[in-house]
């Protein structure tokens, strides 16, 4: 994916804006994942899976909205 790589032209907004969250999106899943292993109360358990599914959806969308913002850019 193009987007992540670093260019000779100028970055813009969008192009930093979606490597930023894309990054803290991958720092989020480390934490989930790490919860979850980690817990052993069931309501803990819940939630972490509830959180580790949020932050998969979330990552999901930003990668298909690098995709699309790549697409358009070429």
């Amino acid at each position: 994916m193009g987007l992540l790589k670093k260019k000779a032209v100028p970055v813009t907004y969008n192009q930093k804006y979606l490597k930023d969250e894309l990054k803290m999106t991958q720092d989020a899943l480390t934490v989930a994942y790490s919860n979850l292993n980690n817990a052993t109360d069931p309501d803990l358990i819940d939630c972490y899976i509830y959180q580790l599914n949020s932050v998969q959806k979330r990552y999901k969308y930003l990668l298909n909205q690098a995709r699309e913002y790549e697409s358009d850019v070429r």
